[in-house]
């Protein structure tokens, strides 16, 4: 990745109400690392657009749920991204401590790796 450039992260739940918020403000401020979060609901806080899927470098979501809805909904722009699911269920309020410490366990090492490429 070039010095220069951002790696961009997508976080995907359900209604952008707790989980993706979360992974978008626990990585905001990590150097080289630009973040955004989104639902896959209708009912979403805000929900994931074309225009994000084509934003990302590396998209987060937090059941396999998720993941279908996105290639379902946007199969041939989530073709060639590298699309994670993070099994956190939906447990968990904003900023929960424990939900932060699983974000850091499971995404952290994937977006320190594409930070490396």
């Amino acid at each position: 990745m070039a010095d220069t450039a951002l790696l961009n992260v997508l976080f995907v739940c359900s209604r952008n109400q707790w989980r993706s918020p979360t992974g978008e403000a626990a990585f905001r401020n990590m150097s080289g690392v630009a973040t955004r979060s989104a639902g896959t609901s209708r009912n979403a806080r805000r929900t994931v657009s074309i225009a994000d899927i084509r934003w990302a470098d590396l998209i987060f979501v937090m059941e396999e749920k998720h993941g279908a809805r996105l290639r379902a909904e946007f199969r041939q722009a989530v073709q060639h991204k590298k699309l994670h699911v993070l099994d956190i269920p939906d447990e968990y309020r904003f900023m929960d401590a424990e939900l932060v410490e699983l974000l850091e366990e499971t995404a952290g090492p994937v977006i320190e790796a594409a930070l490396q490429e």
